[in-house]
């Protein structure tokens, strides 16, 4: 597959942010608020296209999860590219709802995929455990969890997840897909008003993977399992019941990363390809 772009056409990267409170997700469905539905139809409408608009996203995001760092393209001919390059971004203000808004509006370079480039993405999953509860100034991006948190004893356990596994036990199998990823970073910290974040980032993610995660340790903190339980669960292969996965109104998308410019095209080839753990049979 190539990510060449069509004779007289632009790849244009966006950079954007939502909350993803009153939305049921990135994807278009009918009948339901969407991100990408609000904003391929404010494109279509400040450009005056005869024709919709379609979106690639770095990483689908589920209902109610936010953004702060989310990328997408699309591809524009030339010529309207040029017409709207300078006021794109003004005109999507004035246009999209206050829940969304793009920060950023560039032509990608050479062999850009917004999904398939990607090397990795990072998402923050934020957690309060107040006896009196979240701020409510908060409480749309802040998970309440009743119990202590110890967060040394999640960052212990977080160890054993890192690296590239089958993380078939904490996500949701869809036909035809790959759950095996590269987690890079799994680690936890209070801030000084009392939030604890994870920071998760992997190459990609599979569907329910930062939460269930996130749900798993959450259940260390409180001391309810011990530290070895969630490398335990990721070993054995297989969802478990005790794996809750949390809300999602605490994560949030936060970066998406992207190689040098000249190494663009070759990520999206590789990304194409279906994972397979070292010593995998084929069938």
């Amino acid at each position: 597959m190539s990510d060449e772009v069509e004779p007289g056409y632009v790849r244009v990267r966006l950079d954007l942010s939502y909350d993803g409170k009153g939305f049921s997700g990135w994807a278009k469905q009918t009948a339901r608020r969407t991100v990408q539905g609000e904003l391929e139809s404010a494109l279509q409408t400040v450009m005056r296209l005869p024709d919709p608009v379609e979106l690639t996203v770095a990483g689908r995001t589920d209902a109610g999860v936010h953004a702060r760092g989310q990328v997408a393209h699309l591809d524009l001919p030339a010529a309207v590219w040029a017409d709207h390059r300078d006021v794109l971004m003004r005109r999507l203000a004035g246009r999209l709802p206050h829940d969304v808004r793009v920060w950023r509006v560039a032509e990608a370079p050479s062999g850009f995929n917004a999904r398939f480039s990607a090397i990795w993405r990072r998402y923050a999953y934020r957690v309060g455990d107040h006896r009196g509860g979240v701020d409510p100034l908060l409480r749309g991006h802040v998970l309440w969890h009743d119990w202590p948190l110890d967060v040394d004893a999640m960052n212990e356990a977080a160890k054993a997840l890192l690296g590239e596994h089958d993380f078939a036990a904490y996500c949701k199998k869809r036909e035809g897909a790959t759950t095996i990823r590269t987690l890079q970073q799994l680690s936890w910290e209070r801030d000084a008003e009392g939030i604890v974040t994870a920071t998760v980032r992997a190459d990609a993610f599979c569907h329910n993977m930062v939460r269930s995660l996130v749900g798993a340790l959450l259940h260390v903190g409180d001391g309810h399992r011990p530290v070895d339980w969630p490398g335990k669960v990721l070993a054995a292969g297989v969802r478990d019941s005790a794996v809750h996965v949390v809300r999602p109104h605490g994560l949030t998308l936060e970066e998406v990363g992207y190689p040098a410019d000249e190494l663009l095209a070759e990520r999206s080839r590789q990304a194409r390809n279906v994972r397979t753990l070292p010593g995998a049979g084929c069938c």
